[in-house]
């Protein structure tokens, strides 16, 4: 969603980088770039207008002309000051001494509250919780169904005593649940009201009286991100109309410009609370101004990252998966379990946008074929328990049969078998020397496992072995010396020992990913 704005940040940035100072008009031309950045993503005037006054008067100070990097500090400052804008600190949900805790959404229809109201159930289950859904939508056809059914995938209970589809009173529903979370010891209540297609007085009304009715704790208002411009009067009407404590912006994955999240918190001064990022139940989180800053400077989201890591990997199994990868008994049965792993951090794009500096990368990740690890997993899975623990022994004819299982070429079959060696190869070499092998200056260190001695050491000097006498024919002295590089690759783990191709001339390529290594 803002990779407009990303760009255009990092495209004003890169004017400033390599300055040793920064005069008053090298400011004024950032800030104006700055400035159209944020109003070409829809961020409200007034805000742009106040946002960059605070950059240009915060850059002229002493804190920039004094630093030593005078364009690291600029970023610096606009990163904080996006972080302002975006609410500062993290604000949890503030839950009530006597149960049930009342969380109210509110918000137009369309802007994703049924679907929210079951990712915020899941949520709130994953806390600890244990929550109730109430159906006080009975406007929109079918909207009870809905949140019956999106409540079943996120096994939470729903309230539901109403068919809708305008039958029965949203009021006296959302009164009813309290008394029944009570009955049956849910700790929190979930109401998901009617939305309108437009701000309308009918709305307004219906939505206080079920907020008098059960006087909830929070009352967050749904907004979808891809709204625009029009955030800002939405934002102020139902600040109006039912006084909202938090913001839950949804469609955060859209391909809008993203100007709501800059512009809601500082026309309301509530905070964002929540962000909705994908279609999935576990696609929901806790809103971090911070990170969200960090994203779109490109500067990553490591904690994201780390904290969707923790919940993927087990800790003692991927201890255990990299003592064997750095000794070189790591098998494509170990491989297939960290791939399914990784699967459930989310698809490979999303999980790489969250590292630093992959906004350059941003093209080749939006074109990654994502079903490339399902045709990589559906290779492993056609090989027989033996050939996974034994790649070696994945011959000729075993790599055809494997291609046929997986409905893949035998190509892309070698191509796995390939990569996986020469990268099984390089860790254990790198186990083992302490350092990158085949790069000067970066082998074993002392005090590393498998590292070499302490600097200064005197190092027998090795004997050359007596070799069998090479033919006195030139031409069959070359090709001797060749099959005895081949044996001597084989040996050590080259391609020759686990039977891949190789030409008349005993000589293999390396895969493209070690040669971009190189």
């Amino acid at each position: 969603m803002f990779d407009t704005l990303q760009d255009r940040l990092q495209s004003a940035f890169k004017n400033l980088r390599g300055k040793g100072r920064l005069s008053e008009a090298d400011i004024d031309a950032t800030a104006r770039e700055i400035r159209v950045a944020l109003l070409d993503a829809d961020v409200s005037v007034q805000v742009v207008r106040d946002f960059v006054a605070r950059i240009r008067e915060r850059a002229l100070g002493a804190e920039v002309s004094g630093a030593l990097n005078p364009a690291q500090q600029v970023i610096k400052i606009v990163n904080e000051e996006l972080i302002g804008i975006l609410g500062g600190e993290t604000r949890r949900i503030q839950y009530a001494k006597n149960s049930p805790t009342v969380i109210m959404l509110a918000g137009l229809q369309g802007s994703g509250k049924t679907t929210l109201a079951g990712k915020l159930g899941h949520w709130l289950r994953e806390q600890g919780m244990s929550p109730m859904l109430v159906a006080s939508d009975l406007q929109r056809p079918n909207a009870v169904t809905q949140l019956q059914v999106v409540g079943e995938q996120a096994g939470v209970t729903v309230f539901a005593p109403e068919p809708g589809n305008g039958v029965g009173d949203p009021v006296k529903v959302s009164r009813d649940a309290i008394d029944e979370a009570r009955r049956t010891l849910h700790d929190v209540v979930v109401v998901d009201t009617a939305g309108r297609l437009g701000i309308d007085a009918e709305l307004m009304q219906q939505a206080s009286d079920i907020r008098d009715a059960v006087d909830p704790d929070e009352v967050l208002f749904v907004i979808d991100a891809m709204i625009g411009q029009d955030a800002v009067q939405t934002a102020e009407a139902f600040l109006e109309g039912v006084d909202f404590t938090g913001v839950v912006l949804t469609k955060l994955d859209g391909d809008a410009r993203g100007g709501a999240a800059l512009s809601v918190r500082s026309v309301t001064g509530r905070p964002i609370m929540f962000a909705s990022i994908g279609e999935k139940l576990t696609d929901f989180d806790a809103f971090h101004p911070d990170r969200m800053a960090s994203r779109i400077l490109d500067m990553g989201d490591m904690l994201t990252f780390i904290e969707q890591a923790e919940k993927a990997f087990d800790a003692e199994r991927a201890e255990k998966d990299a003592e064997k990868l750095m000794g070189g008994s790591f098998t494509l049965q170990d491989f297939l379990k960290q791939m399914e792993a990784m699967a459930k951090m989310g698809s490979m794009s999303k999980v790489m946008g969250m590292l630093p500096g992959m906004g350059q990368y941003k093209e080749q990740l939006e074109n990654f074929d994502e079903r490339e690890v399902d045709r990589i997993k559906a290779i492993i899975l056609s090989m027989t328990p033996a050939e996974r623990d034994e790649p070696k022994m994945i011959d000729g004819s075993r790599r055809a049969r494997i291609a046929g299982g997986s409905g893949t070429q035998v190509s892309d079959v070698n191509q796995l078998v390939d990569r996986f060696f020469a990268a099984r190869k390089m860790m254990q070499q790198m186990g083992k020397g302490g350092g990158m092998p085949g790069v000067p200056g970066m082998g074993g260190m002392p005090g590393m496992p498998g590292g070499g001695k302490r600097a200064g050491a005197r190092q027998k000097p090795q004997q050359k072995k007596k070799g069998k006498r090479g033919s006195g024919n030139p031409a069959k002295r070359a090709a001797e010396e060749k099959a005895a590089a081949a044996r001597q690759a084989g040996e050590a783990g080259g391609a020759g020992a686990f039977g891949f191709d190789q030409d008349a001339e005993g000589e293999f390529e390396l895969p493209k990913e070690l040669r971009d290594l190189m």
